[in-house]
């Protein structure tokens, strides 16, 4: 396999020195461009995601705009439903909609547990990506937690609350079990299919974990994700696990036993990655807002995280959360450039 020309990121997942500190962020494709903009003008969301000429296609936008370490493959948390049985839409103003939500058990007994098969459409666009980068830098794949994907199918999207997914955990917790291992065997296969087609990395989103508490999250959510950690050990690409609204759950995601922690901009790195330890990589952590700030603000803020970072191995720079639309695409070039102007060489 060719060297990659651009290998920063993936050495600051082992924890391996590198020049200067790797930047990527995260929905770095998306509304805020209008190469991004021109595409969804003829496709809806799914038909981007599903069709592999036009997730590479995205995929690559932000990775011919800037001089960005990473490419993440264009895709949504929510794709792995759909083969399921699940009845998945994105509707404008309102996101992503599932028109039959799981709530009882025949709901959960007629969930299809696919397997990788099912998902040729992320093998064949990860696949096209992987040859359009020409190993100018990394791709990552990525799935949604067990929890997160939950959380969307008992809901019927997302909630500010989610009180009917807790209420169906706390009243129906086998019932929840079996619906999270048949959530787990799905991400496990949906991943490895990322991984053999050529994914050099894969993350891990529990958006909304950050809901439960520490002692709900080490019962309810942790061990499906512990499970999907230890069965792509062997497929031997760094596992990054991130979360929103985590700062109580740090210490147990860490129990997880994931090469990387994905932090939110909630908590400051050096005290998170203190709570974690130091023999996992992190990353982060910039407030996706700030980068609707003046220039020299969001230089600050840039500043200041990687001074947290303490010119520690293992550091990638990255926000708390996803590019939000109405960003002004120049900022966020500002930003990878104060990020690789002043980040550090570690040794």
């Amino acid at each position: 396999m060719p060297a990659l020309m651009n290998d920063r990121f993936l050495r600051a997942c082992w924890r391996q020195p590198v020049d200067r500190t790797p930047v990527w962020f995260m929905r770095q494709a998306g509304r805020y461009m209008k190469e991004y903009q021109k595409v969804r003008a003829k496709y809806s969301i799914l038909e981007v995601c599903k069709t592999p000429e036009l997730a590479a296609q995205v995929t690559l936008q932000p990775i011919e705009r800037f001089p960005l370490d990473a490419a993440i493959i264009f895709a949504d948390i929510l794709l792995p439903l759909e083969p399921m049985g699940l009845d998945l839409a994105f509707l404008e103003k309102e996101g992503p909609v599932i028109r039959n939500p799981v709530r009882d058990k025949d709901g959960v007994e007629r969930l299809r547990a696919v397997d990788g098969e099912a998902f040729g459409f992320a093998r064949d666009a990860i696949s096209l990506a992987r040859r359009t980068l020409a190993d100018r830098v990394p791709l990552i794949g990525f799935a949604g937690a067990p929890f997160t994907l939950a959380s969307y199918v008992i809901e019927g999207g997302s909630s500010r609350s989610y009180i009917t997914t807790k209420t169906f955990m706390y009243t129906q917790p086998n019932l929840w079990r079996r619906l999270l291992e048949k959530l787990t065997q799905v991400v496990i296969g949906y991943l490895q299919v990322q991984i053999r087609a050529g994914a050099q990395a894969v993350q891990l989103f529990d958006s909304w974990v950050g809901c439960l508490s520490p002692g709900d999250y080490e019962e309810y959510a942790l061990p499906y994700v512990q499970r999907i950690v230890s069965e792509l050990k062997v497929e031997g690409v760094p596992v990054i696990y991130f979360g929103t609204g985590t700062a109580t759950l740090l210490a147990l995601m860490r129990k997880a036993g994931s090469d990387v922690i994905g932090l939110d901009w909630r908590v400051r790195l050096d005290e998170a990655w203190t709570t974690l330890g130091y023999e996992v990589a992190v990353q982060g952590n910039l407030d996706p807002v700030v980068l609707y700030g003046p220039l020299p603000e969001i230089e600050r803020r840039v500043v200041d995280i990687l001074d947290r970072a303490g010119n520690r191995p293992g550091h990638i720079f990255n926000l708390g959360h996803g590019v939000l639309p109405q960003t002004p695409v120049e900022h966020v070039e500002a930003a990878v450039e104060f990020a690789q102007k002043h980040g550090r060489r570690t040794v």
